[in-house]
């Protein structure tokens, strides 16, 4: 059973050290995400599953102690998924992809610590009919079960964004806001999953699959942050 969920952006830039210089500029979006996973740590699950977009179609499975690092953006930052200590049998040759790389800073920077964690990464071509059925199967297991939701909103709401400046950017951004502040199920599984990639929105699939996760489980949403910095959408939210 689904007792919470946080969802958070997941641009590498939400690491200090890969922003550098531009970081006070996402002091208020971590400030949100730091609060959205106490109410994950408040919720007192059983198991963590870390949701993120993947670098291929996916699903794939993460098991704890995946490493991951941001060398690849010229900071000597690595993270793993849970504990450190796990990291010694969880290896397997690879390496977190850079959205749940991101998630792992935010379960480090927490403290998180509590339960085991594992991750999933869906990539942007995974039909939604197969999101939504994978976030059933992830809480099937039984147990109480939280979600760590990565993925990032359009990429195209100014001219300086990476996918230019589309006017539908906007629009959908706020309908995600809206379904994700509101845990509107049905709106997120109804996703267009043609127009998500259009607008490069790299979180439809982890919204979908959280869609899946928490049908029936009866959770009320609270968005705590909203914002295009850079022409990105980025979007805070808890459900509990």
């Amino acid at each position: 059973m689904l007792v919470a969920a946080a969802v958070c952006p997941c641009p590498p830039l939400l690491v200090p050290e890969v922003a550098a210089g531009a970081a006070p500029e996402l002091d208020a979006a971590r400030a949100a995400c730091t609060d959205a996973m106490g109410v994950l740590a408040a919720a007192r699950p059983d198991r963590l599953v870390v949701v993120g977009p993947g670098d291929g179609p996916g699903p794939e499975v993460f098991p704890p102690g995946t490493p991951g690092s941001f060398r690849g953006f010229g900071v000597d930052t690595d993270v793993c998924l849970g504990p450190e200590a796990g990291a010694r049998t969880g290896r397997t040759g690879r390496e977190l992809p850079y959205g749940l790389a991101v998630g792992a800073w935010l379960l480090g920077r927490t403290g998180w610590a509590e339960v085991p964690v594992e991750g999933v990464g869906v990539g942007e071509s995974l039909p939604a009919g197969r999101c939504v059925d994978l976030g059933r199967e992830v809480v099937a297991g039984g147990g109480r079960v939280a979600l760590l939701v990565l993925g990032d909103a359009s990429a195209c709401r100014t001219l300086k964004a990476p996918g230019y400046l589309d006017e539908r950017a906007a629009p959908f951004d706020a309908e995600v806001g809206r379904a994700l502040g509101t845990a509107d199920v049905a709106a997120l599984a109804a996703m267009d999953v043609v127009r998500a990639r259009e607008l490069k929105a790299s979180g439809r699939a982890p919204w979908q699959v959280l869609a899946g996760a928490a049908e029936g489980a009866g959770l009320a949403g609270e968005l705590l942050y909203e914002d295009a910095p850079y022409g990105v959408g980025y979007v805070v939210a808890a459900w509990s």
